[in-house]
């Protein structure tokens, strides 16, 4: 039994394989955007609010999830990106995203930044292996 598959066919086929195998959706940090940090301890003391953005990406591509941790990447360099449009140099994130969108409050800090502090460890999901490294 031979299965024939037309130019047009193969070539979707191809294309959609590579799509989903992919996934970088093109989100890039822009140059103002590289000015915004993430203040994932909260800490704002000293910052003028300049308002909130939300942002959202696709979490589903059909029938399947995409890597949270993708996602959650993606929805943090949107909102850098928005936020620097709203003349702020700080986000803070208003909770944990939810069907692809979050919301972050945007600051403006100046001489009051900080640090940037480091993104809390991803929530451990059921049946997920932690690792540790060897000293």
């Amino acid at each position: 039994m031979k299965i024939r598959i037309s130019g047009l066919r193969l070539a979707a086929v191809l294309t959609g394989g590579a799509v989903l195998a992919g996934c970088s959706w093109g989100i890039k940090l822009d140059s103002a955007g590289r000015n915004v940090r993430v203040a994932w301890n909260g800490d704002v003391a000293g910052c003028t609010e300049r308002g909130k953005v939300t942002v959202s990406v696709l979490d589903r591509v059909g029938p399947m999830d995409r890597n949270n941790l993708k996602v959650r990447d993606e929805l943090e360099v949107m909102a850098r990106n928005e936020a620097a449009g709203l003349g702020a140099d700080t986000i803070r994130p208003l909770g944990d995203p939810r069907d692809g969108a979050q919301s972050w409050a945007a600051y403006r800090c100046g001489a009051a930044v900080a640090q940037p502090a480091t993104r809390p460890a991803e929530p451990a999901q059921q049946g997920a292996v932690e690792t540790y490294p060897i000293k």
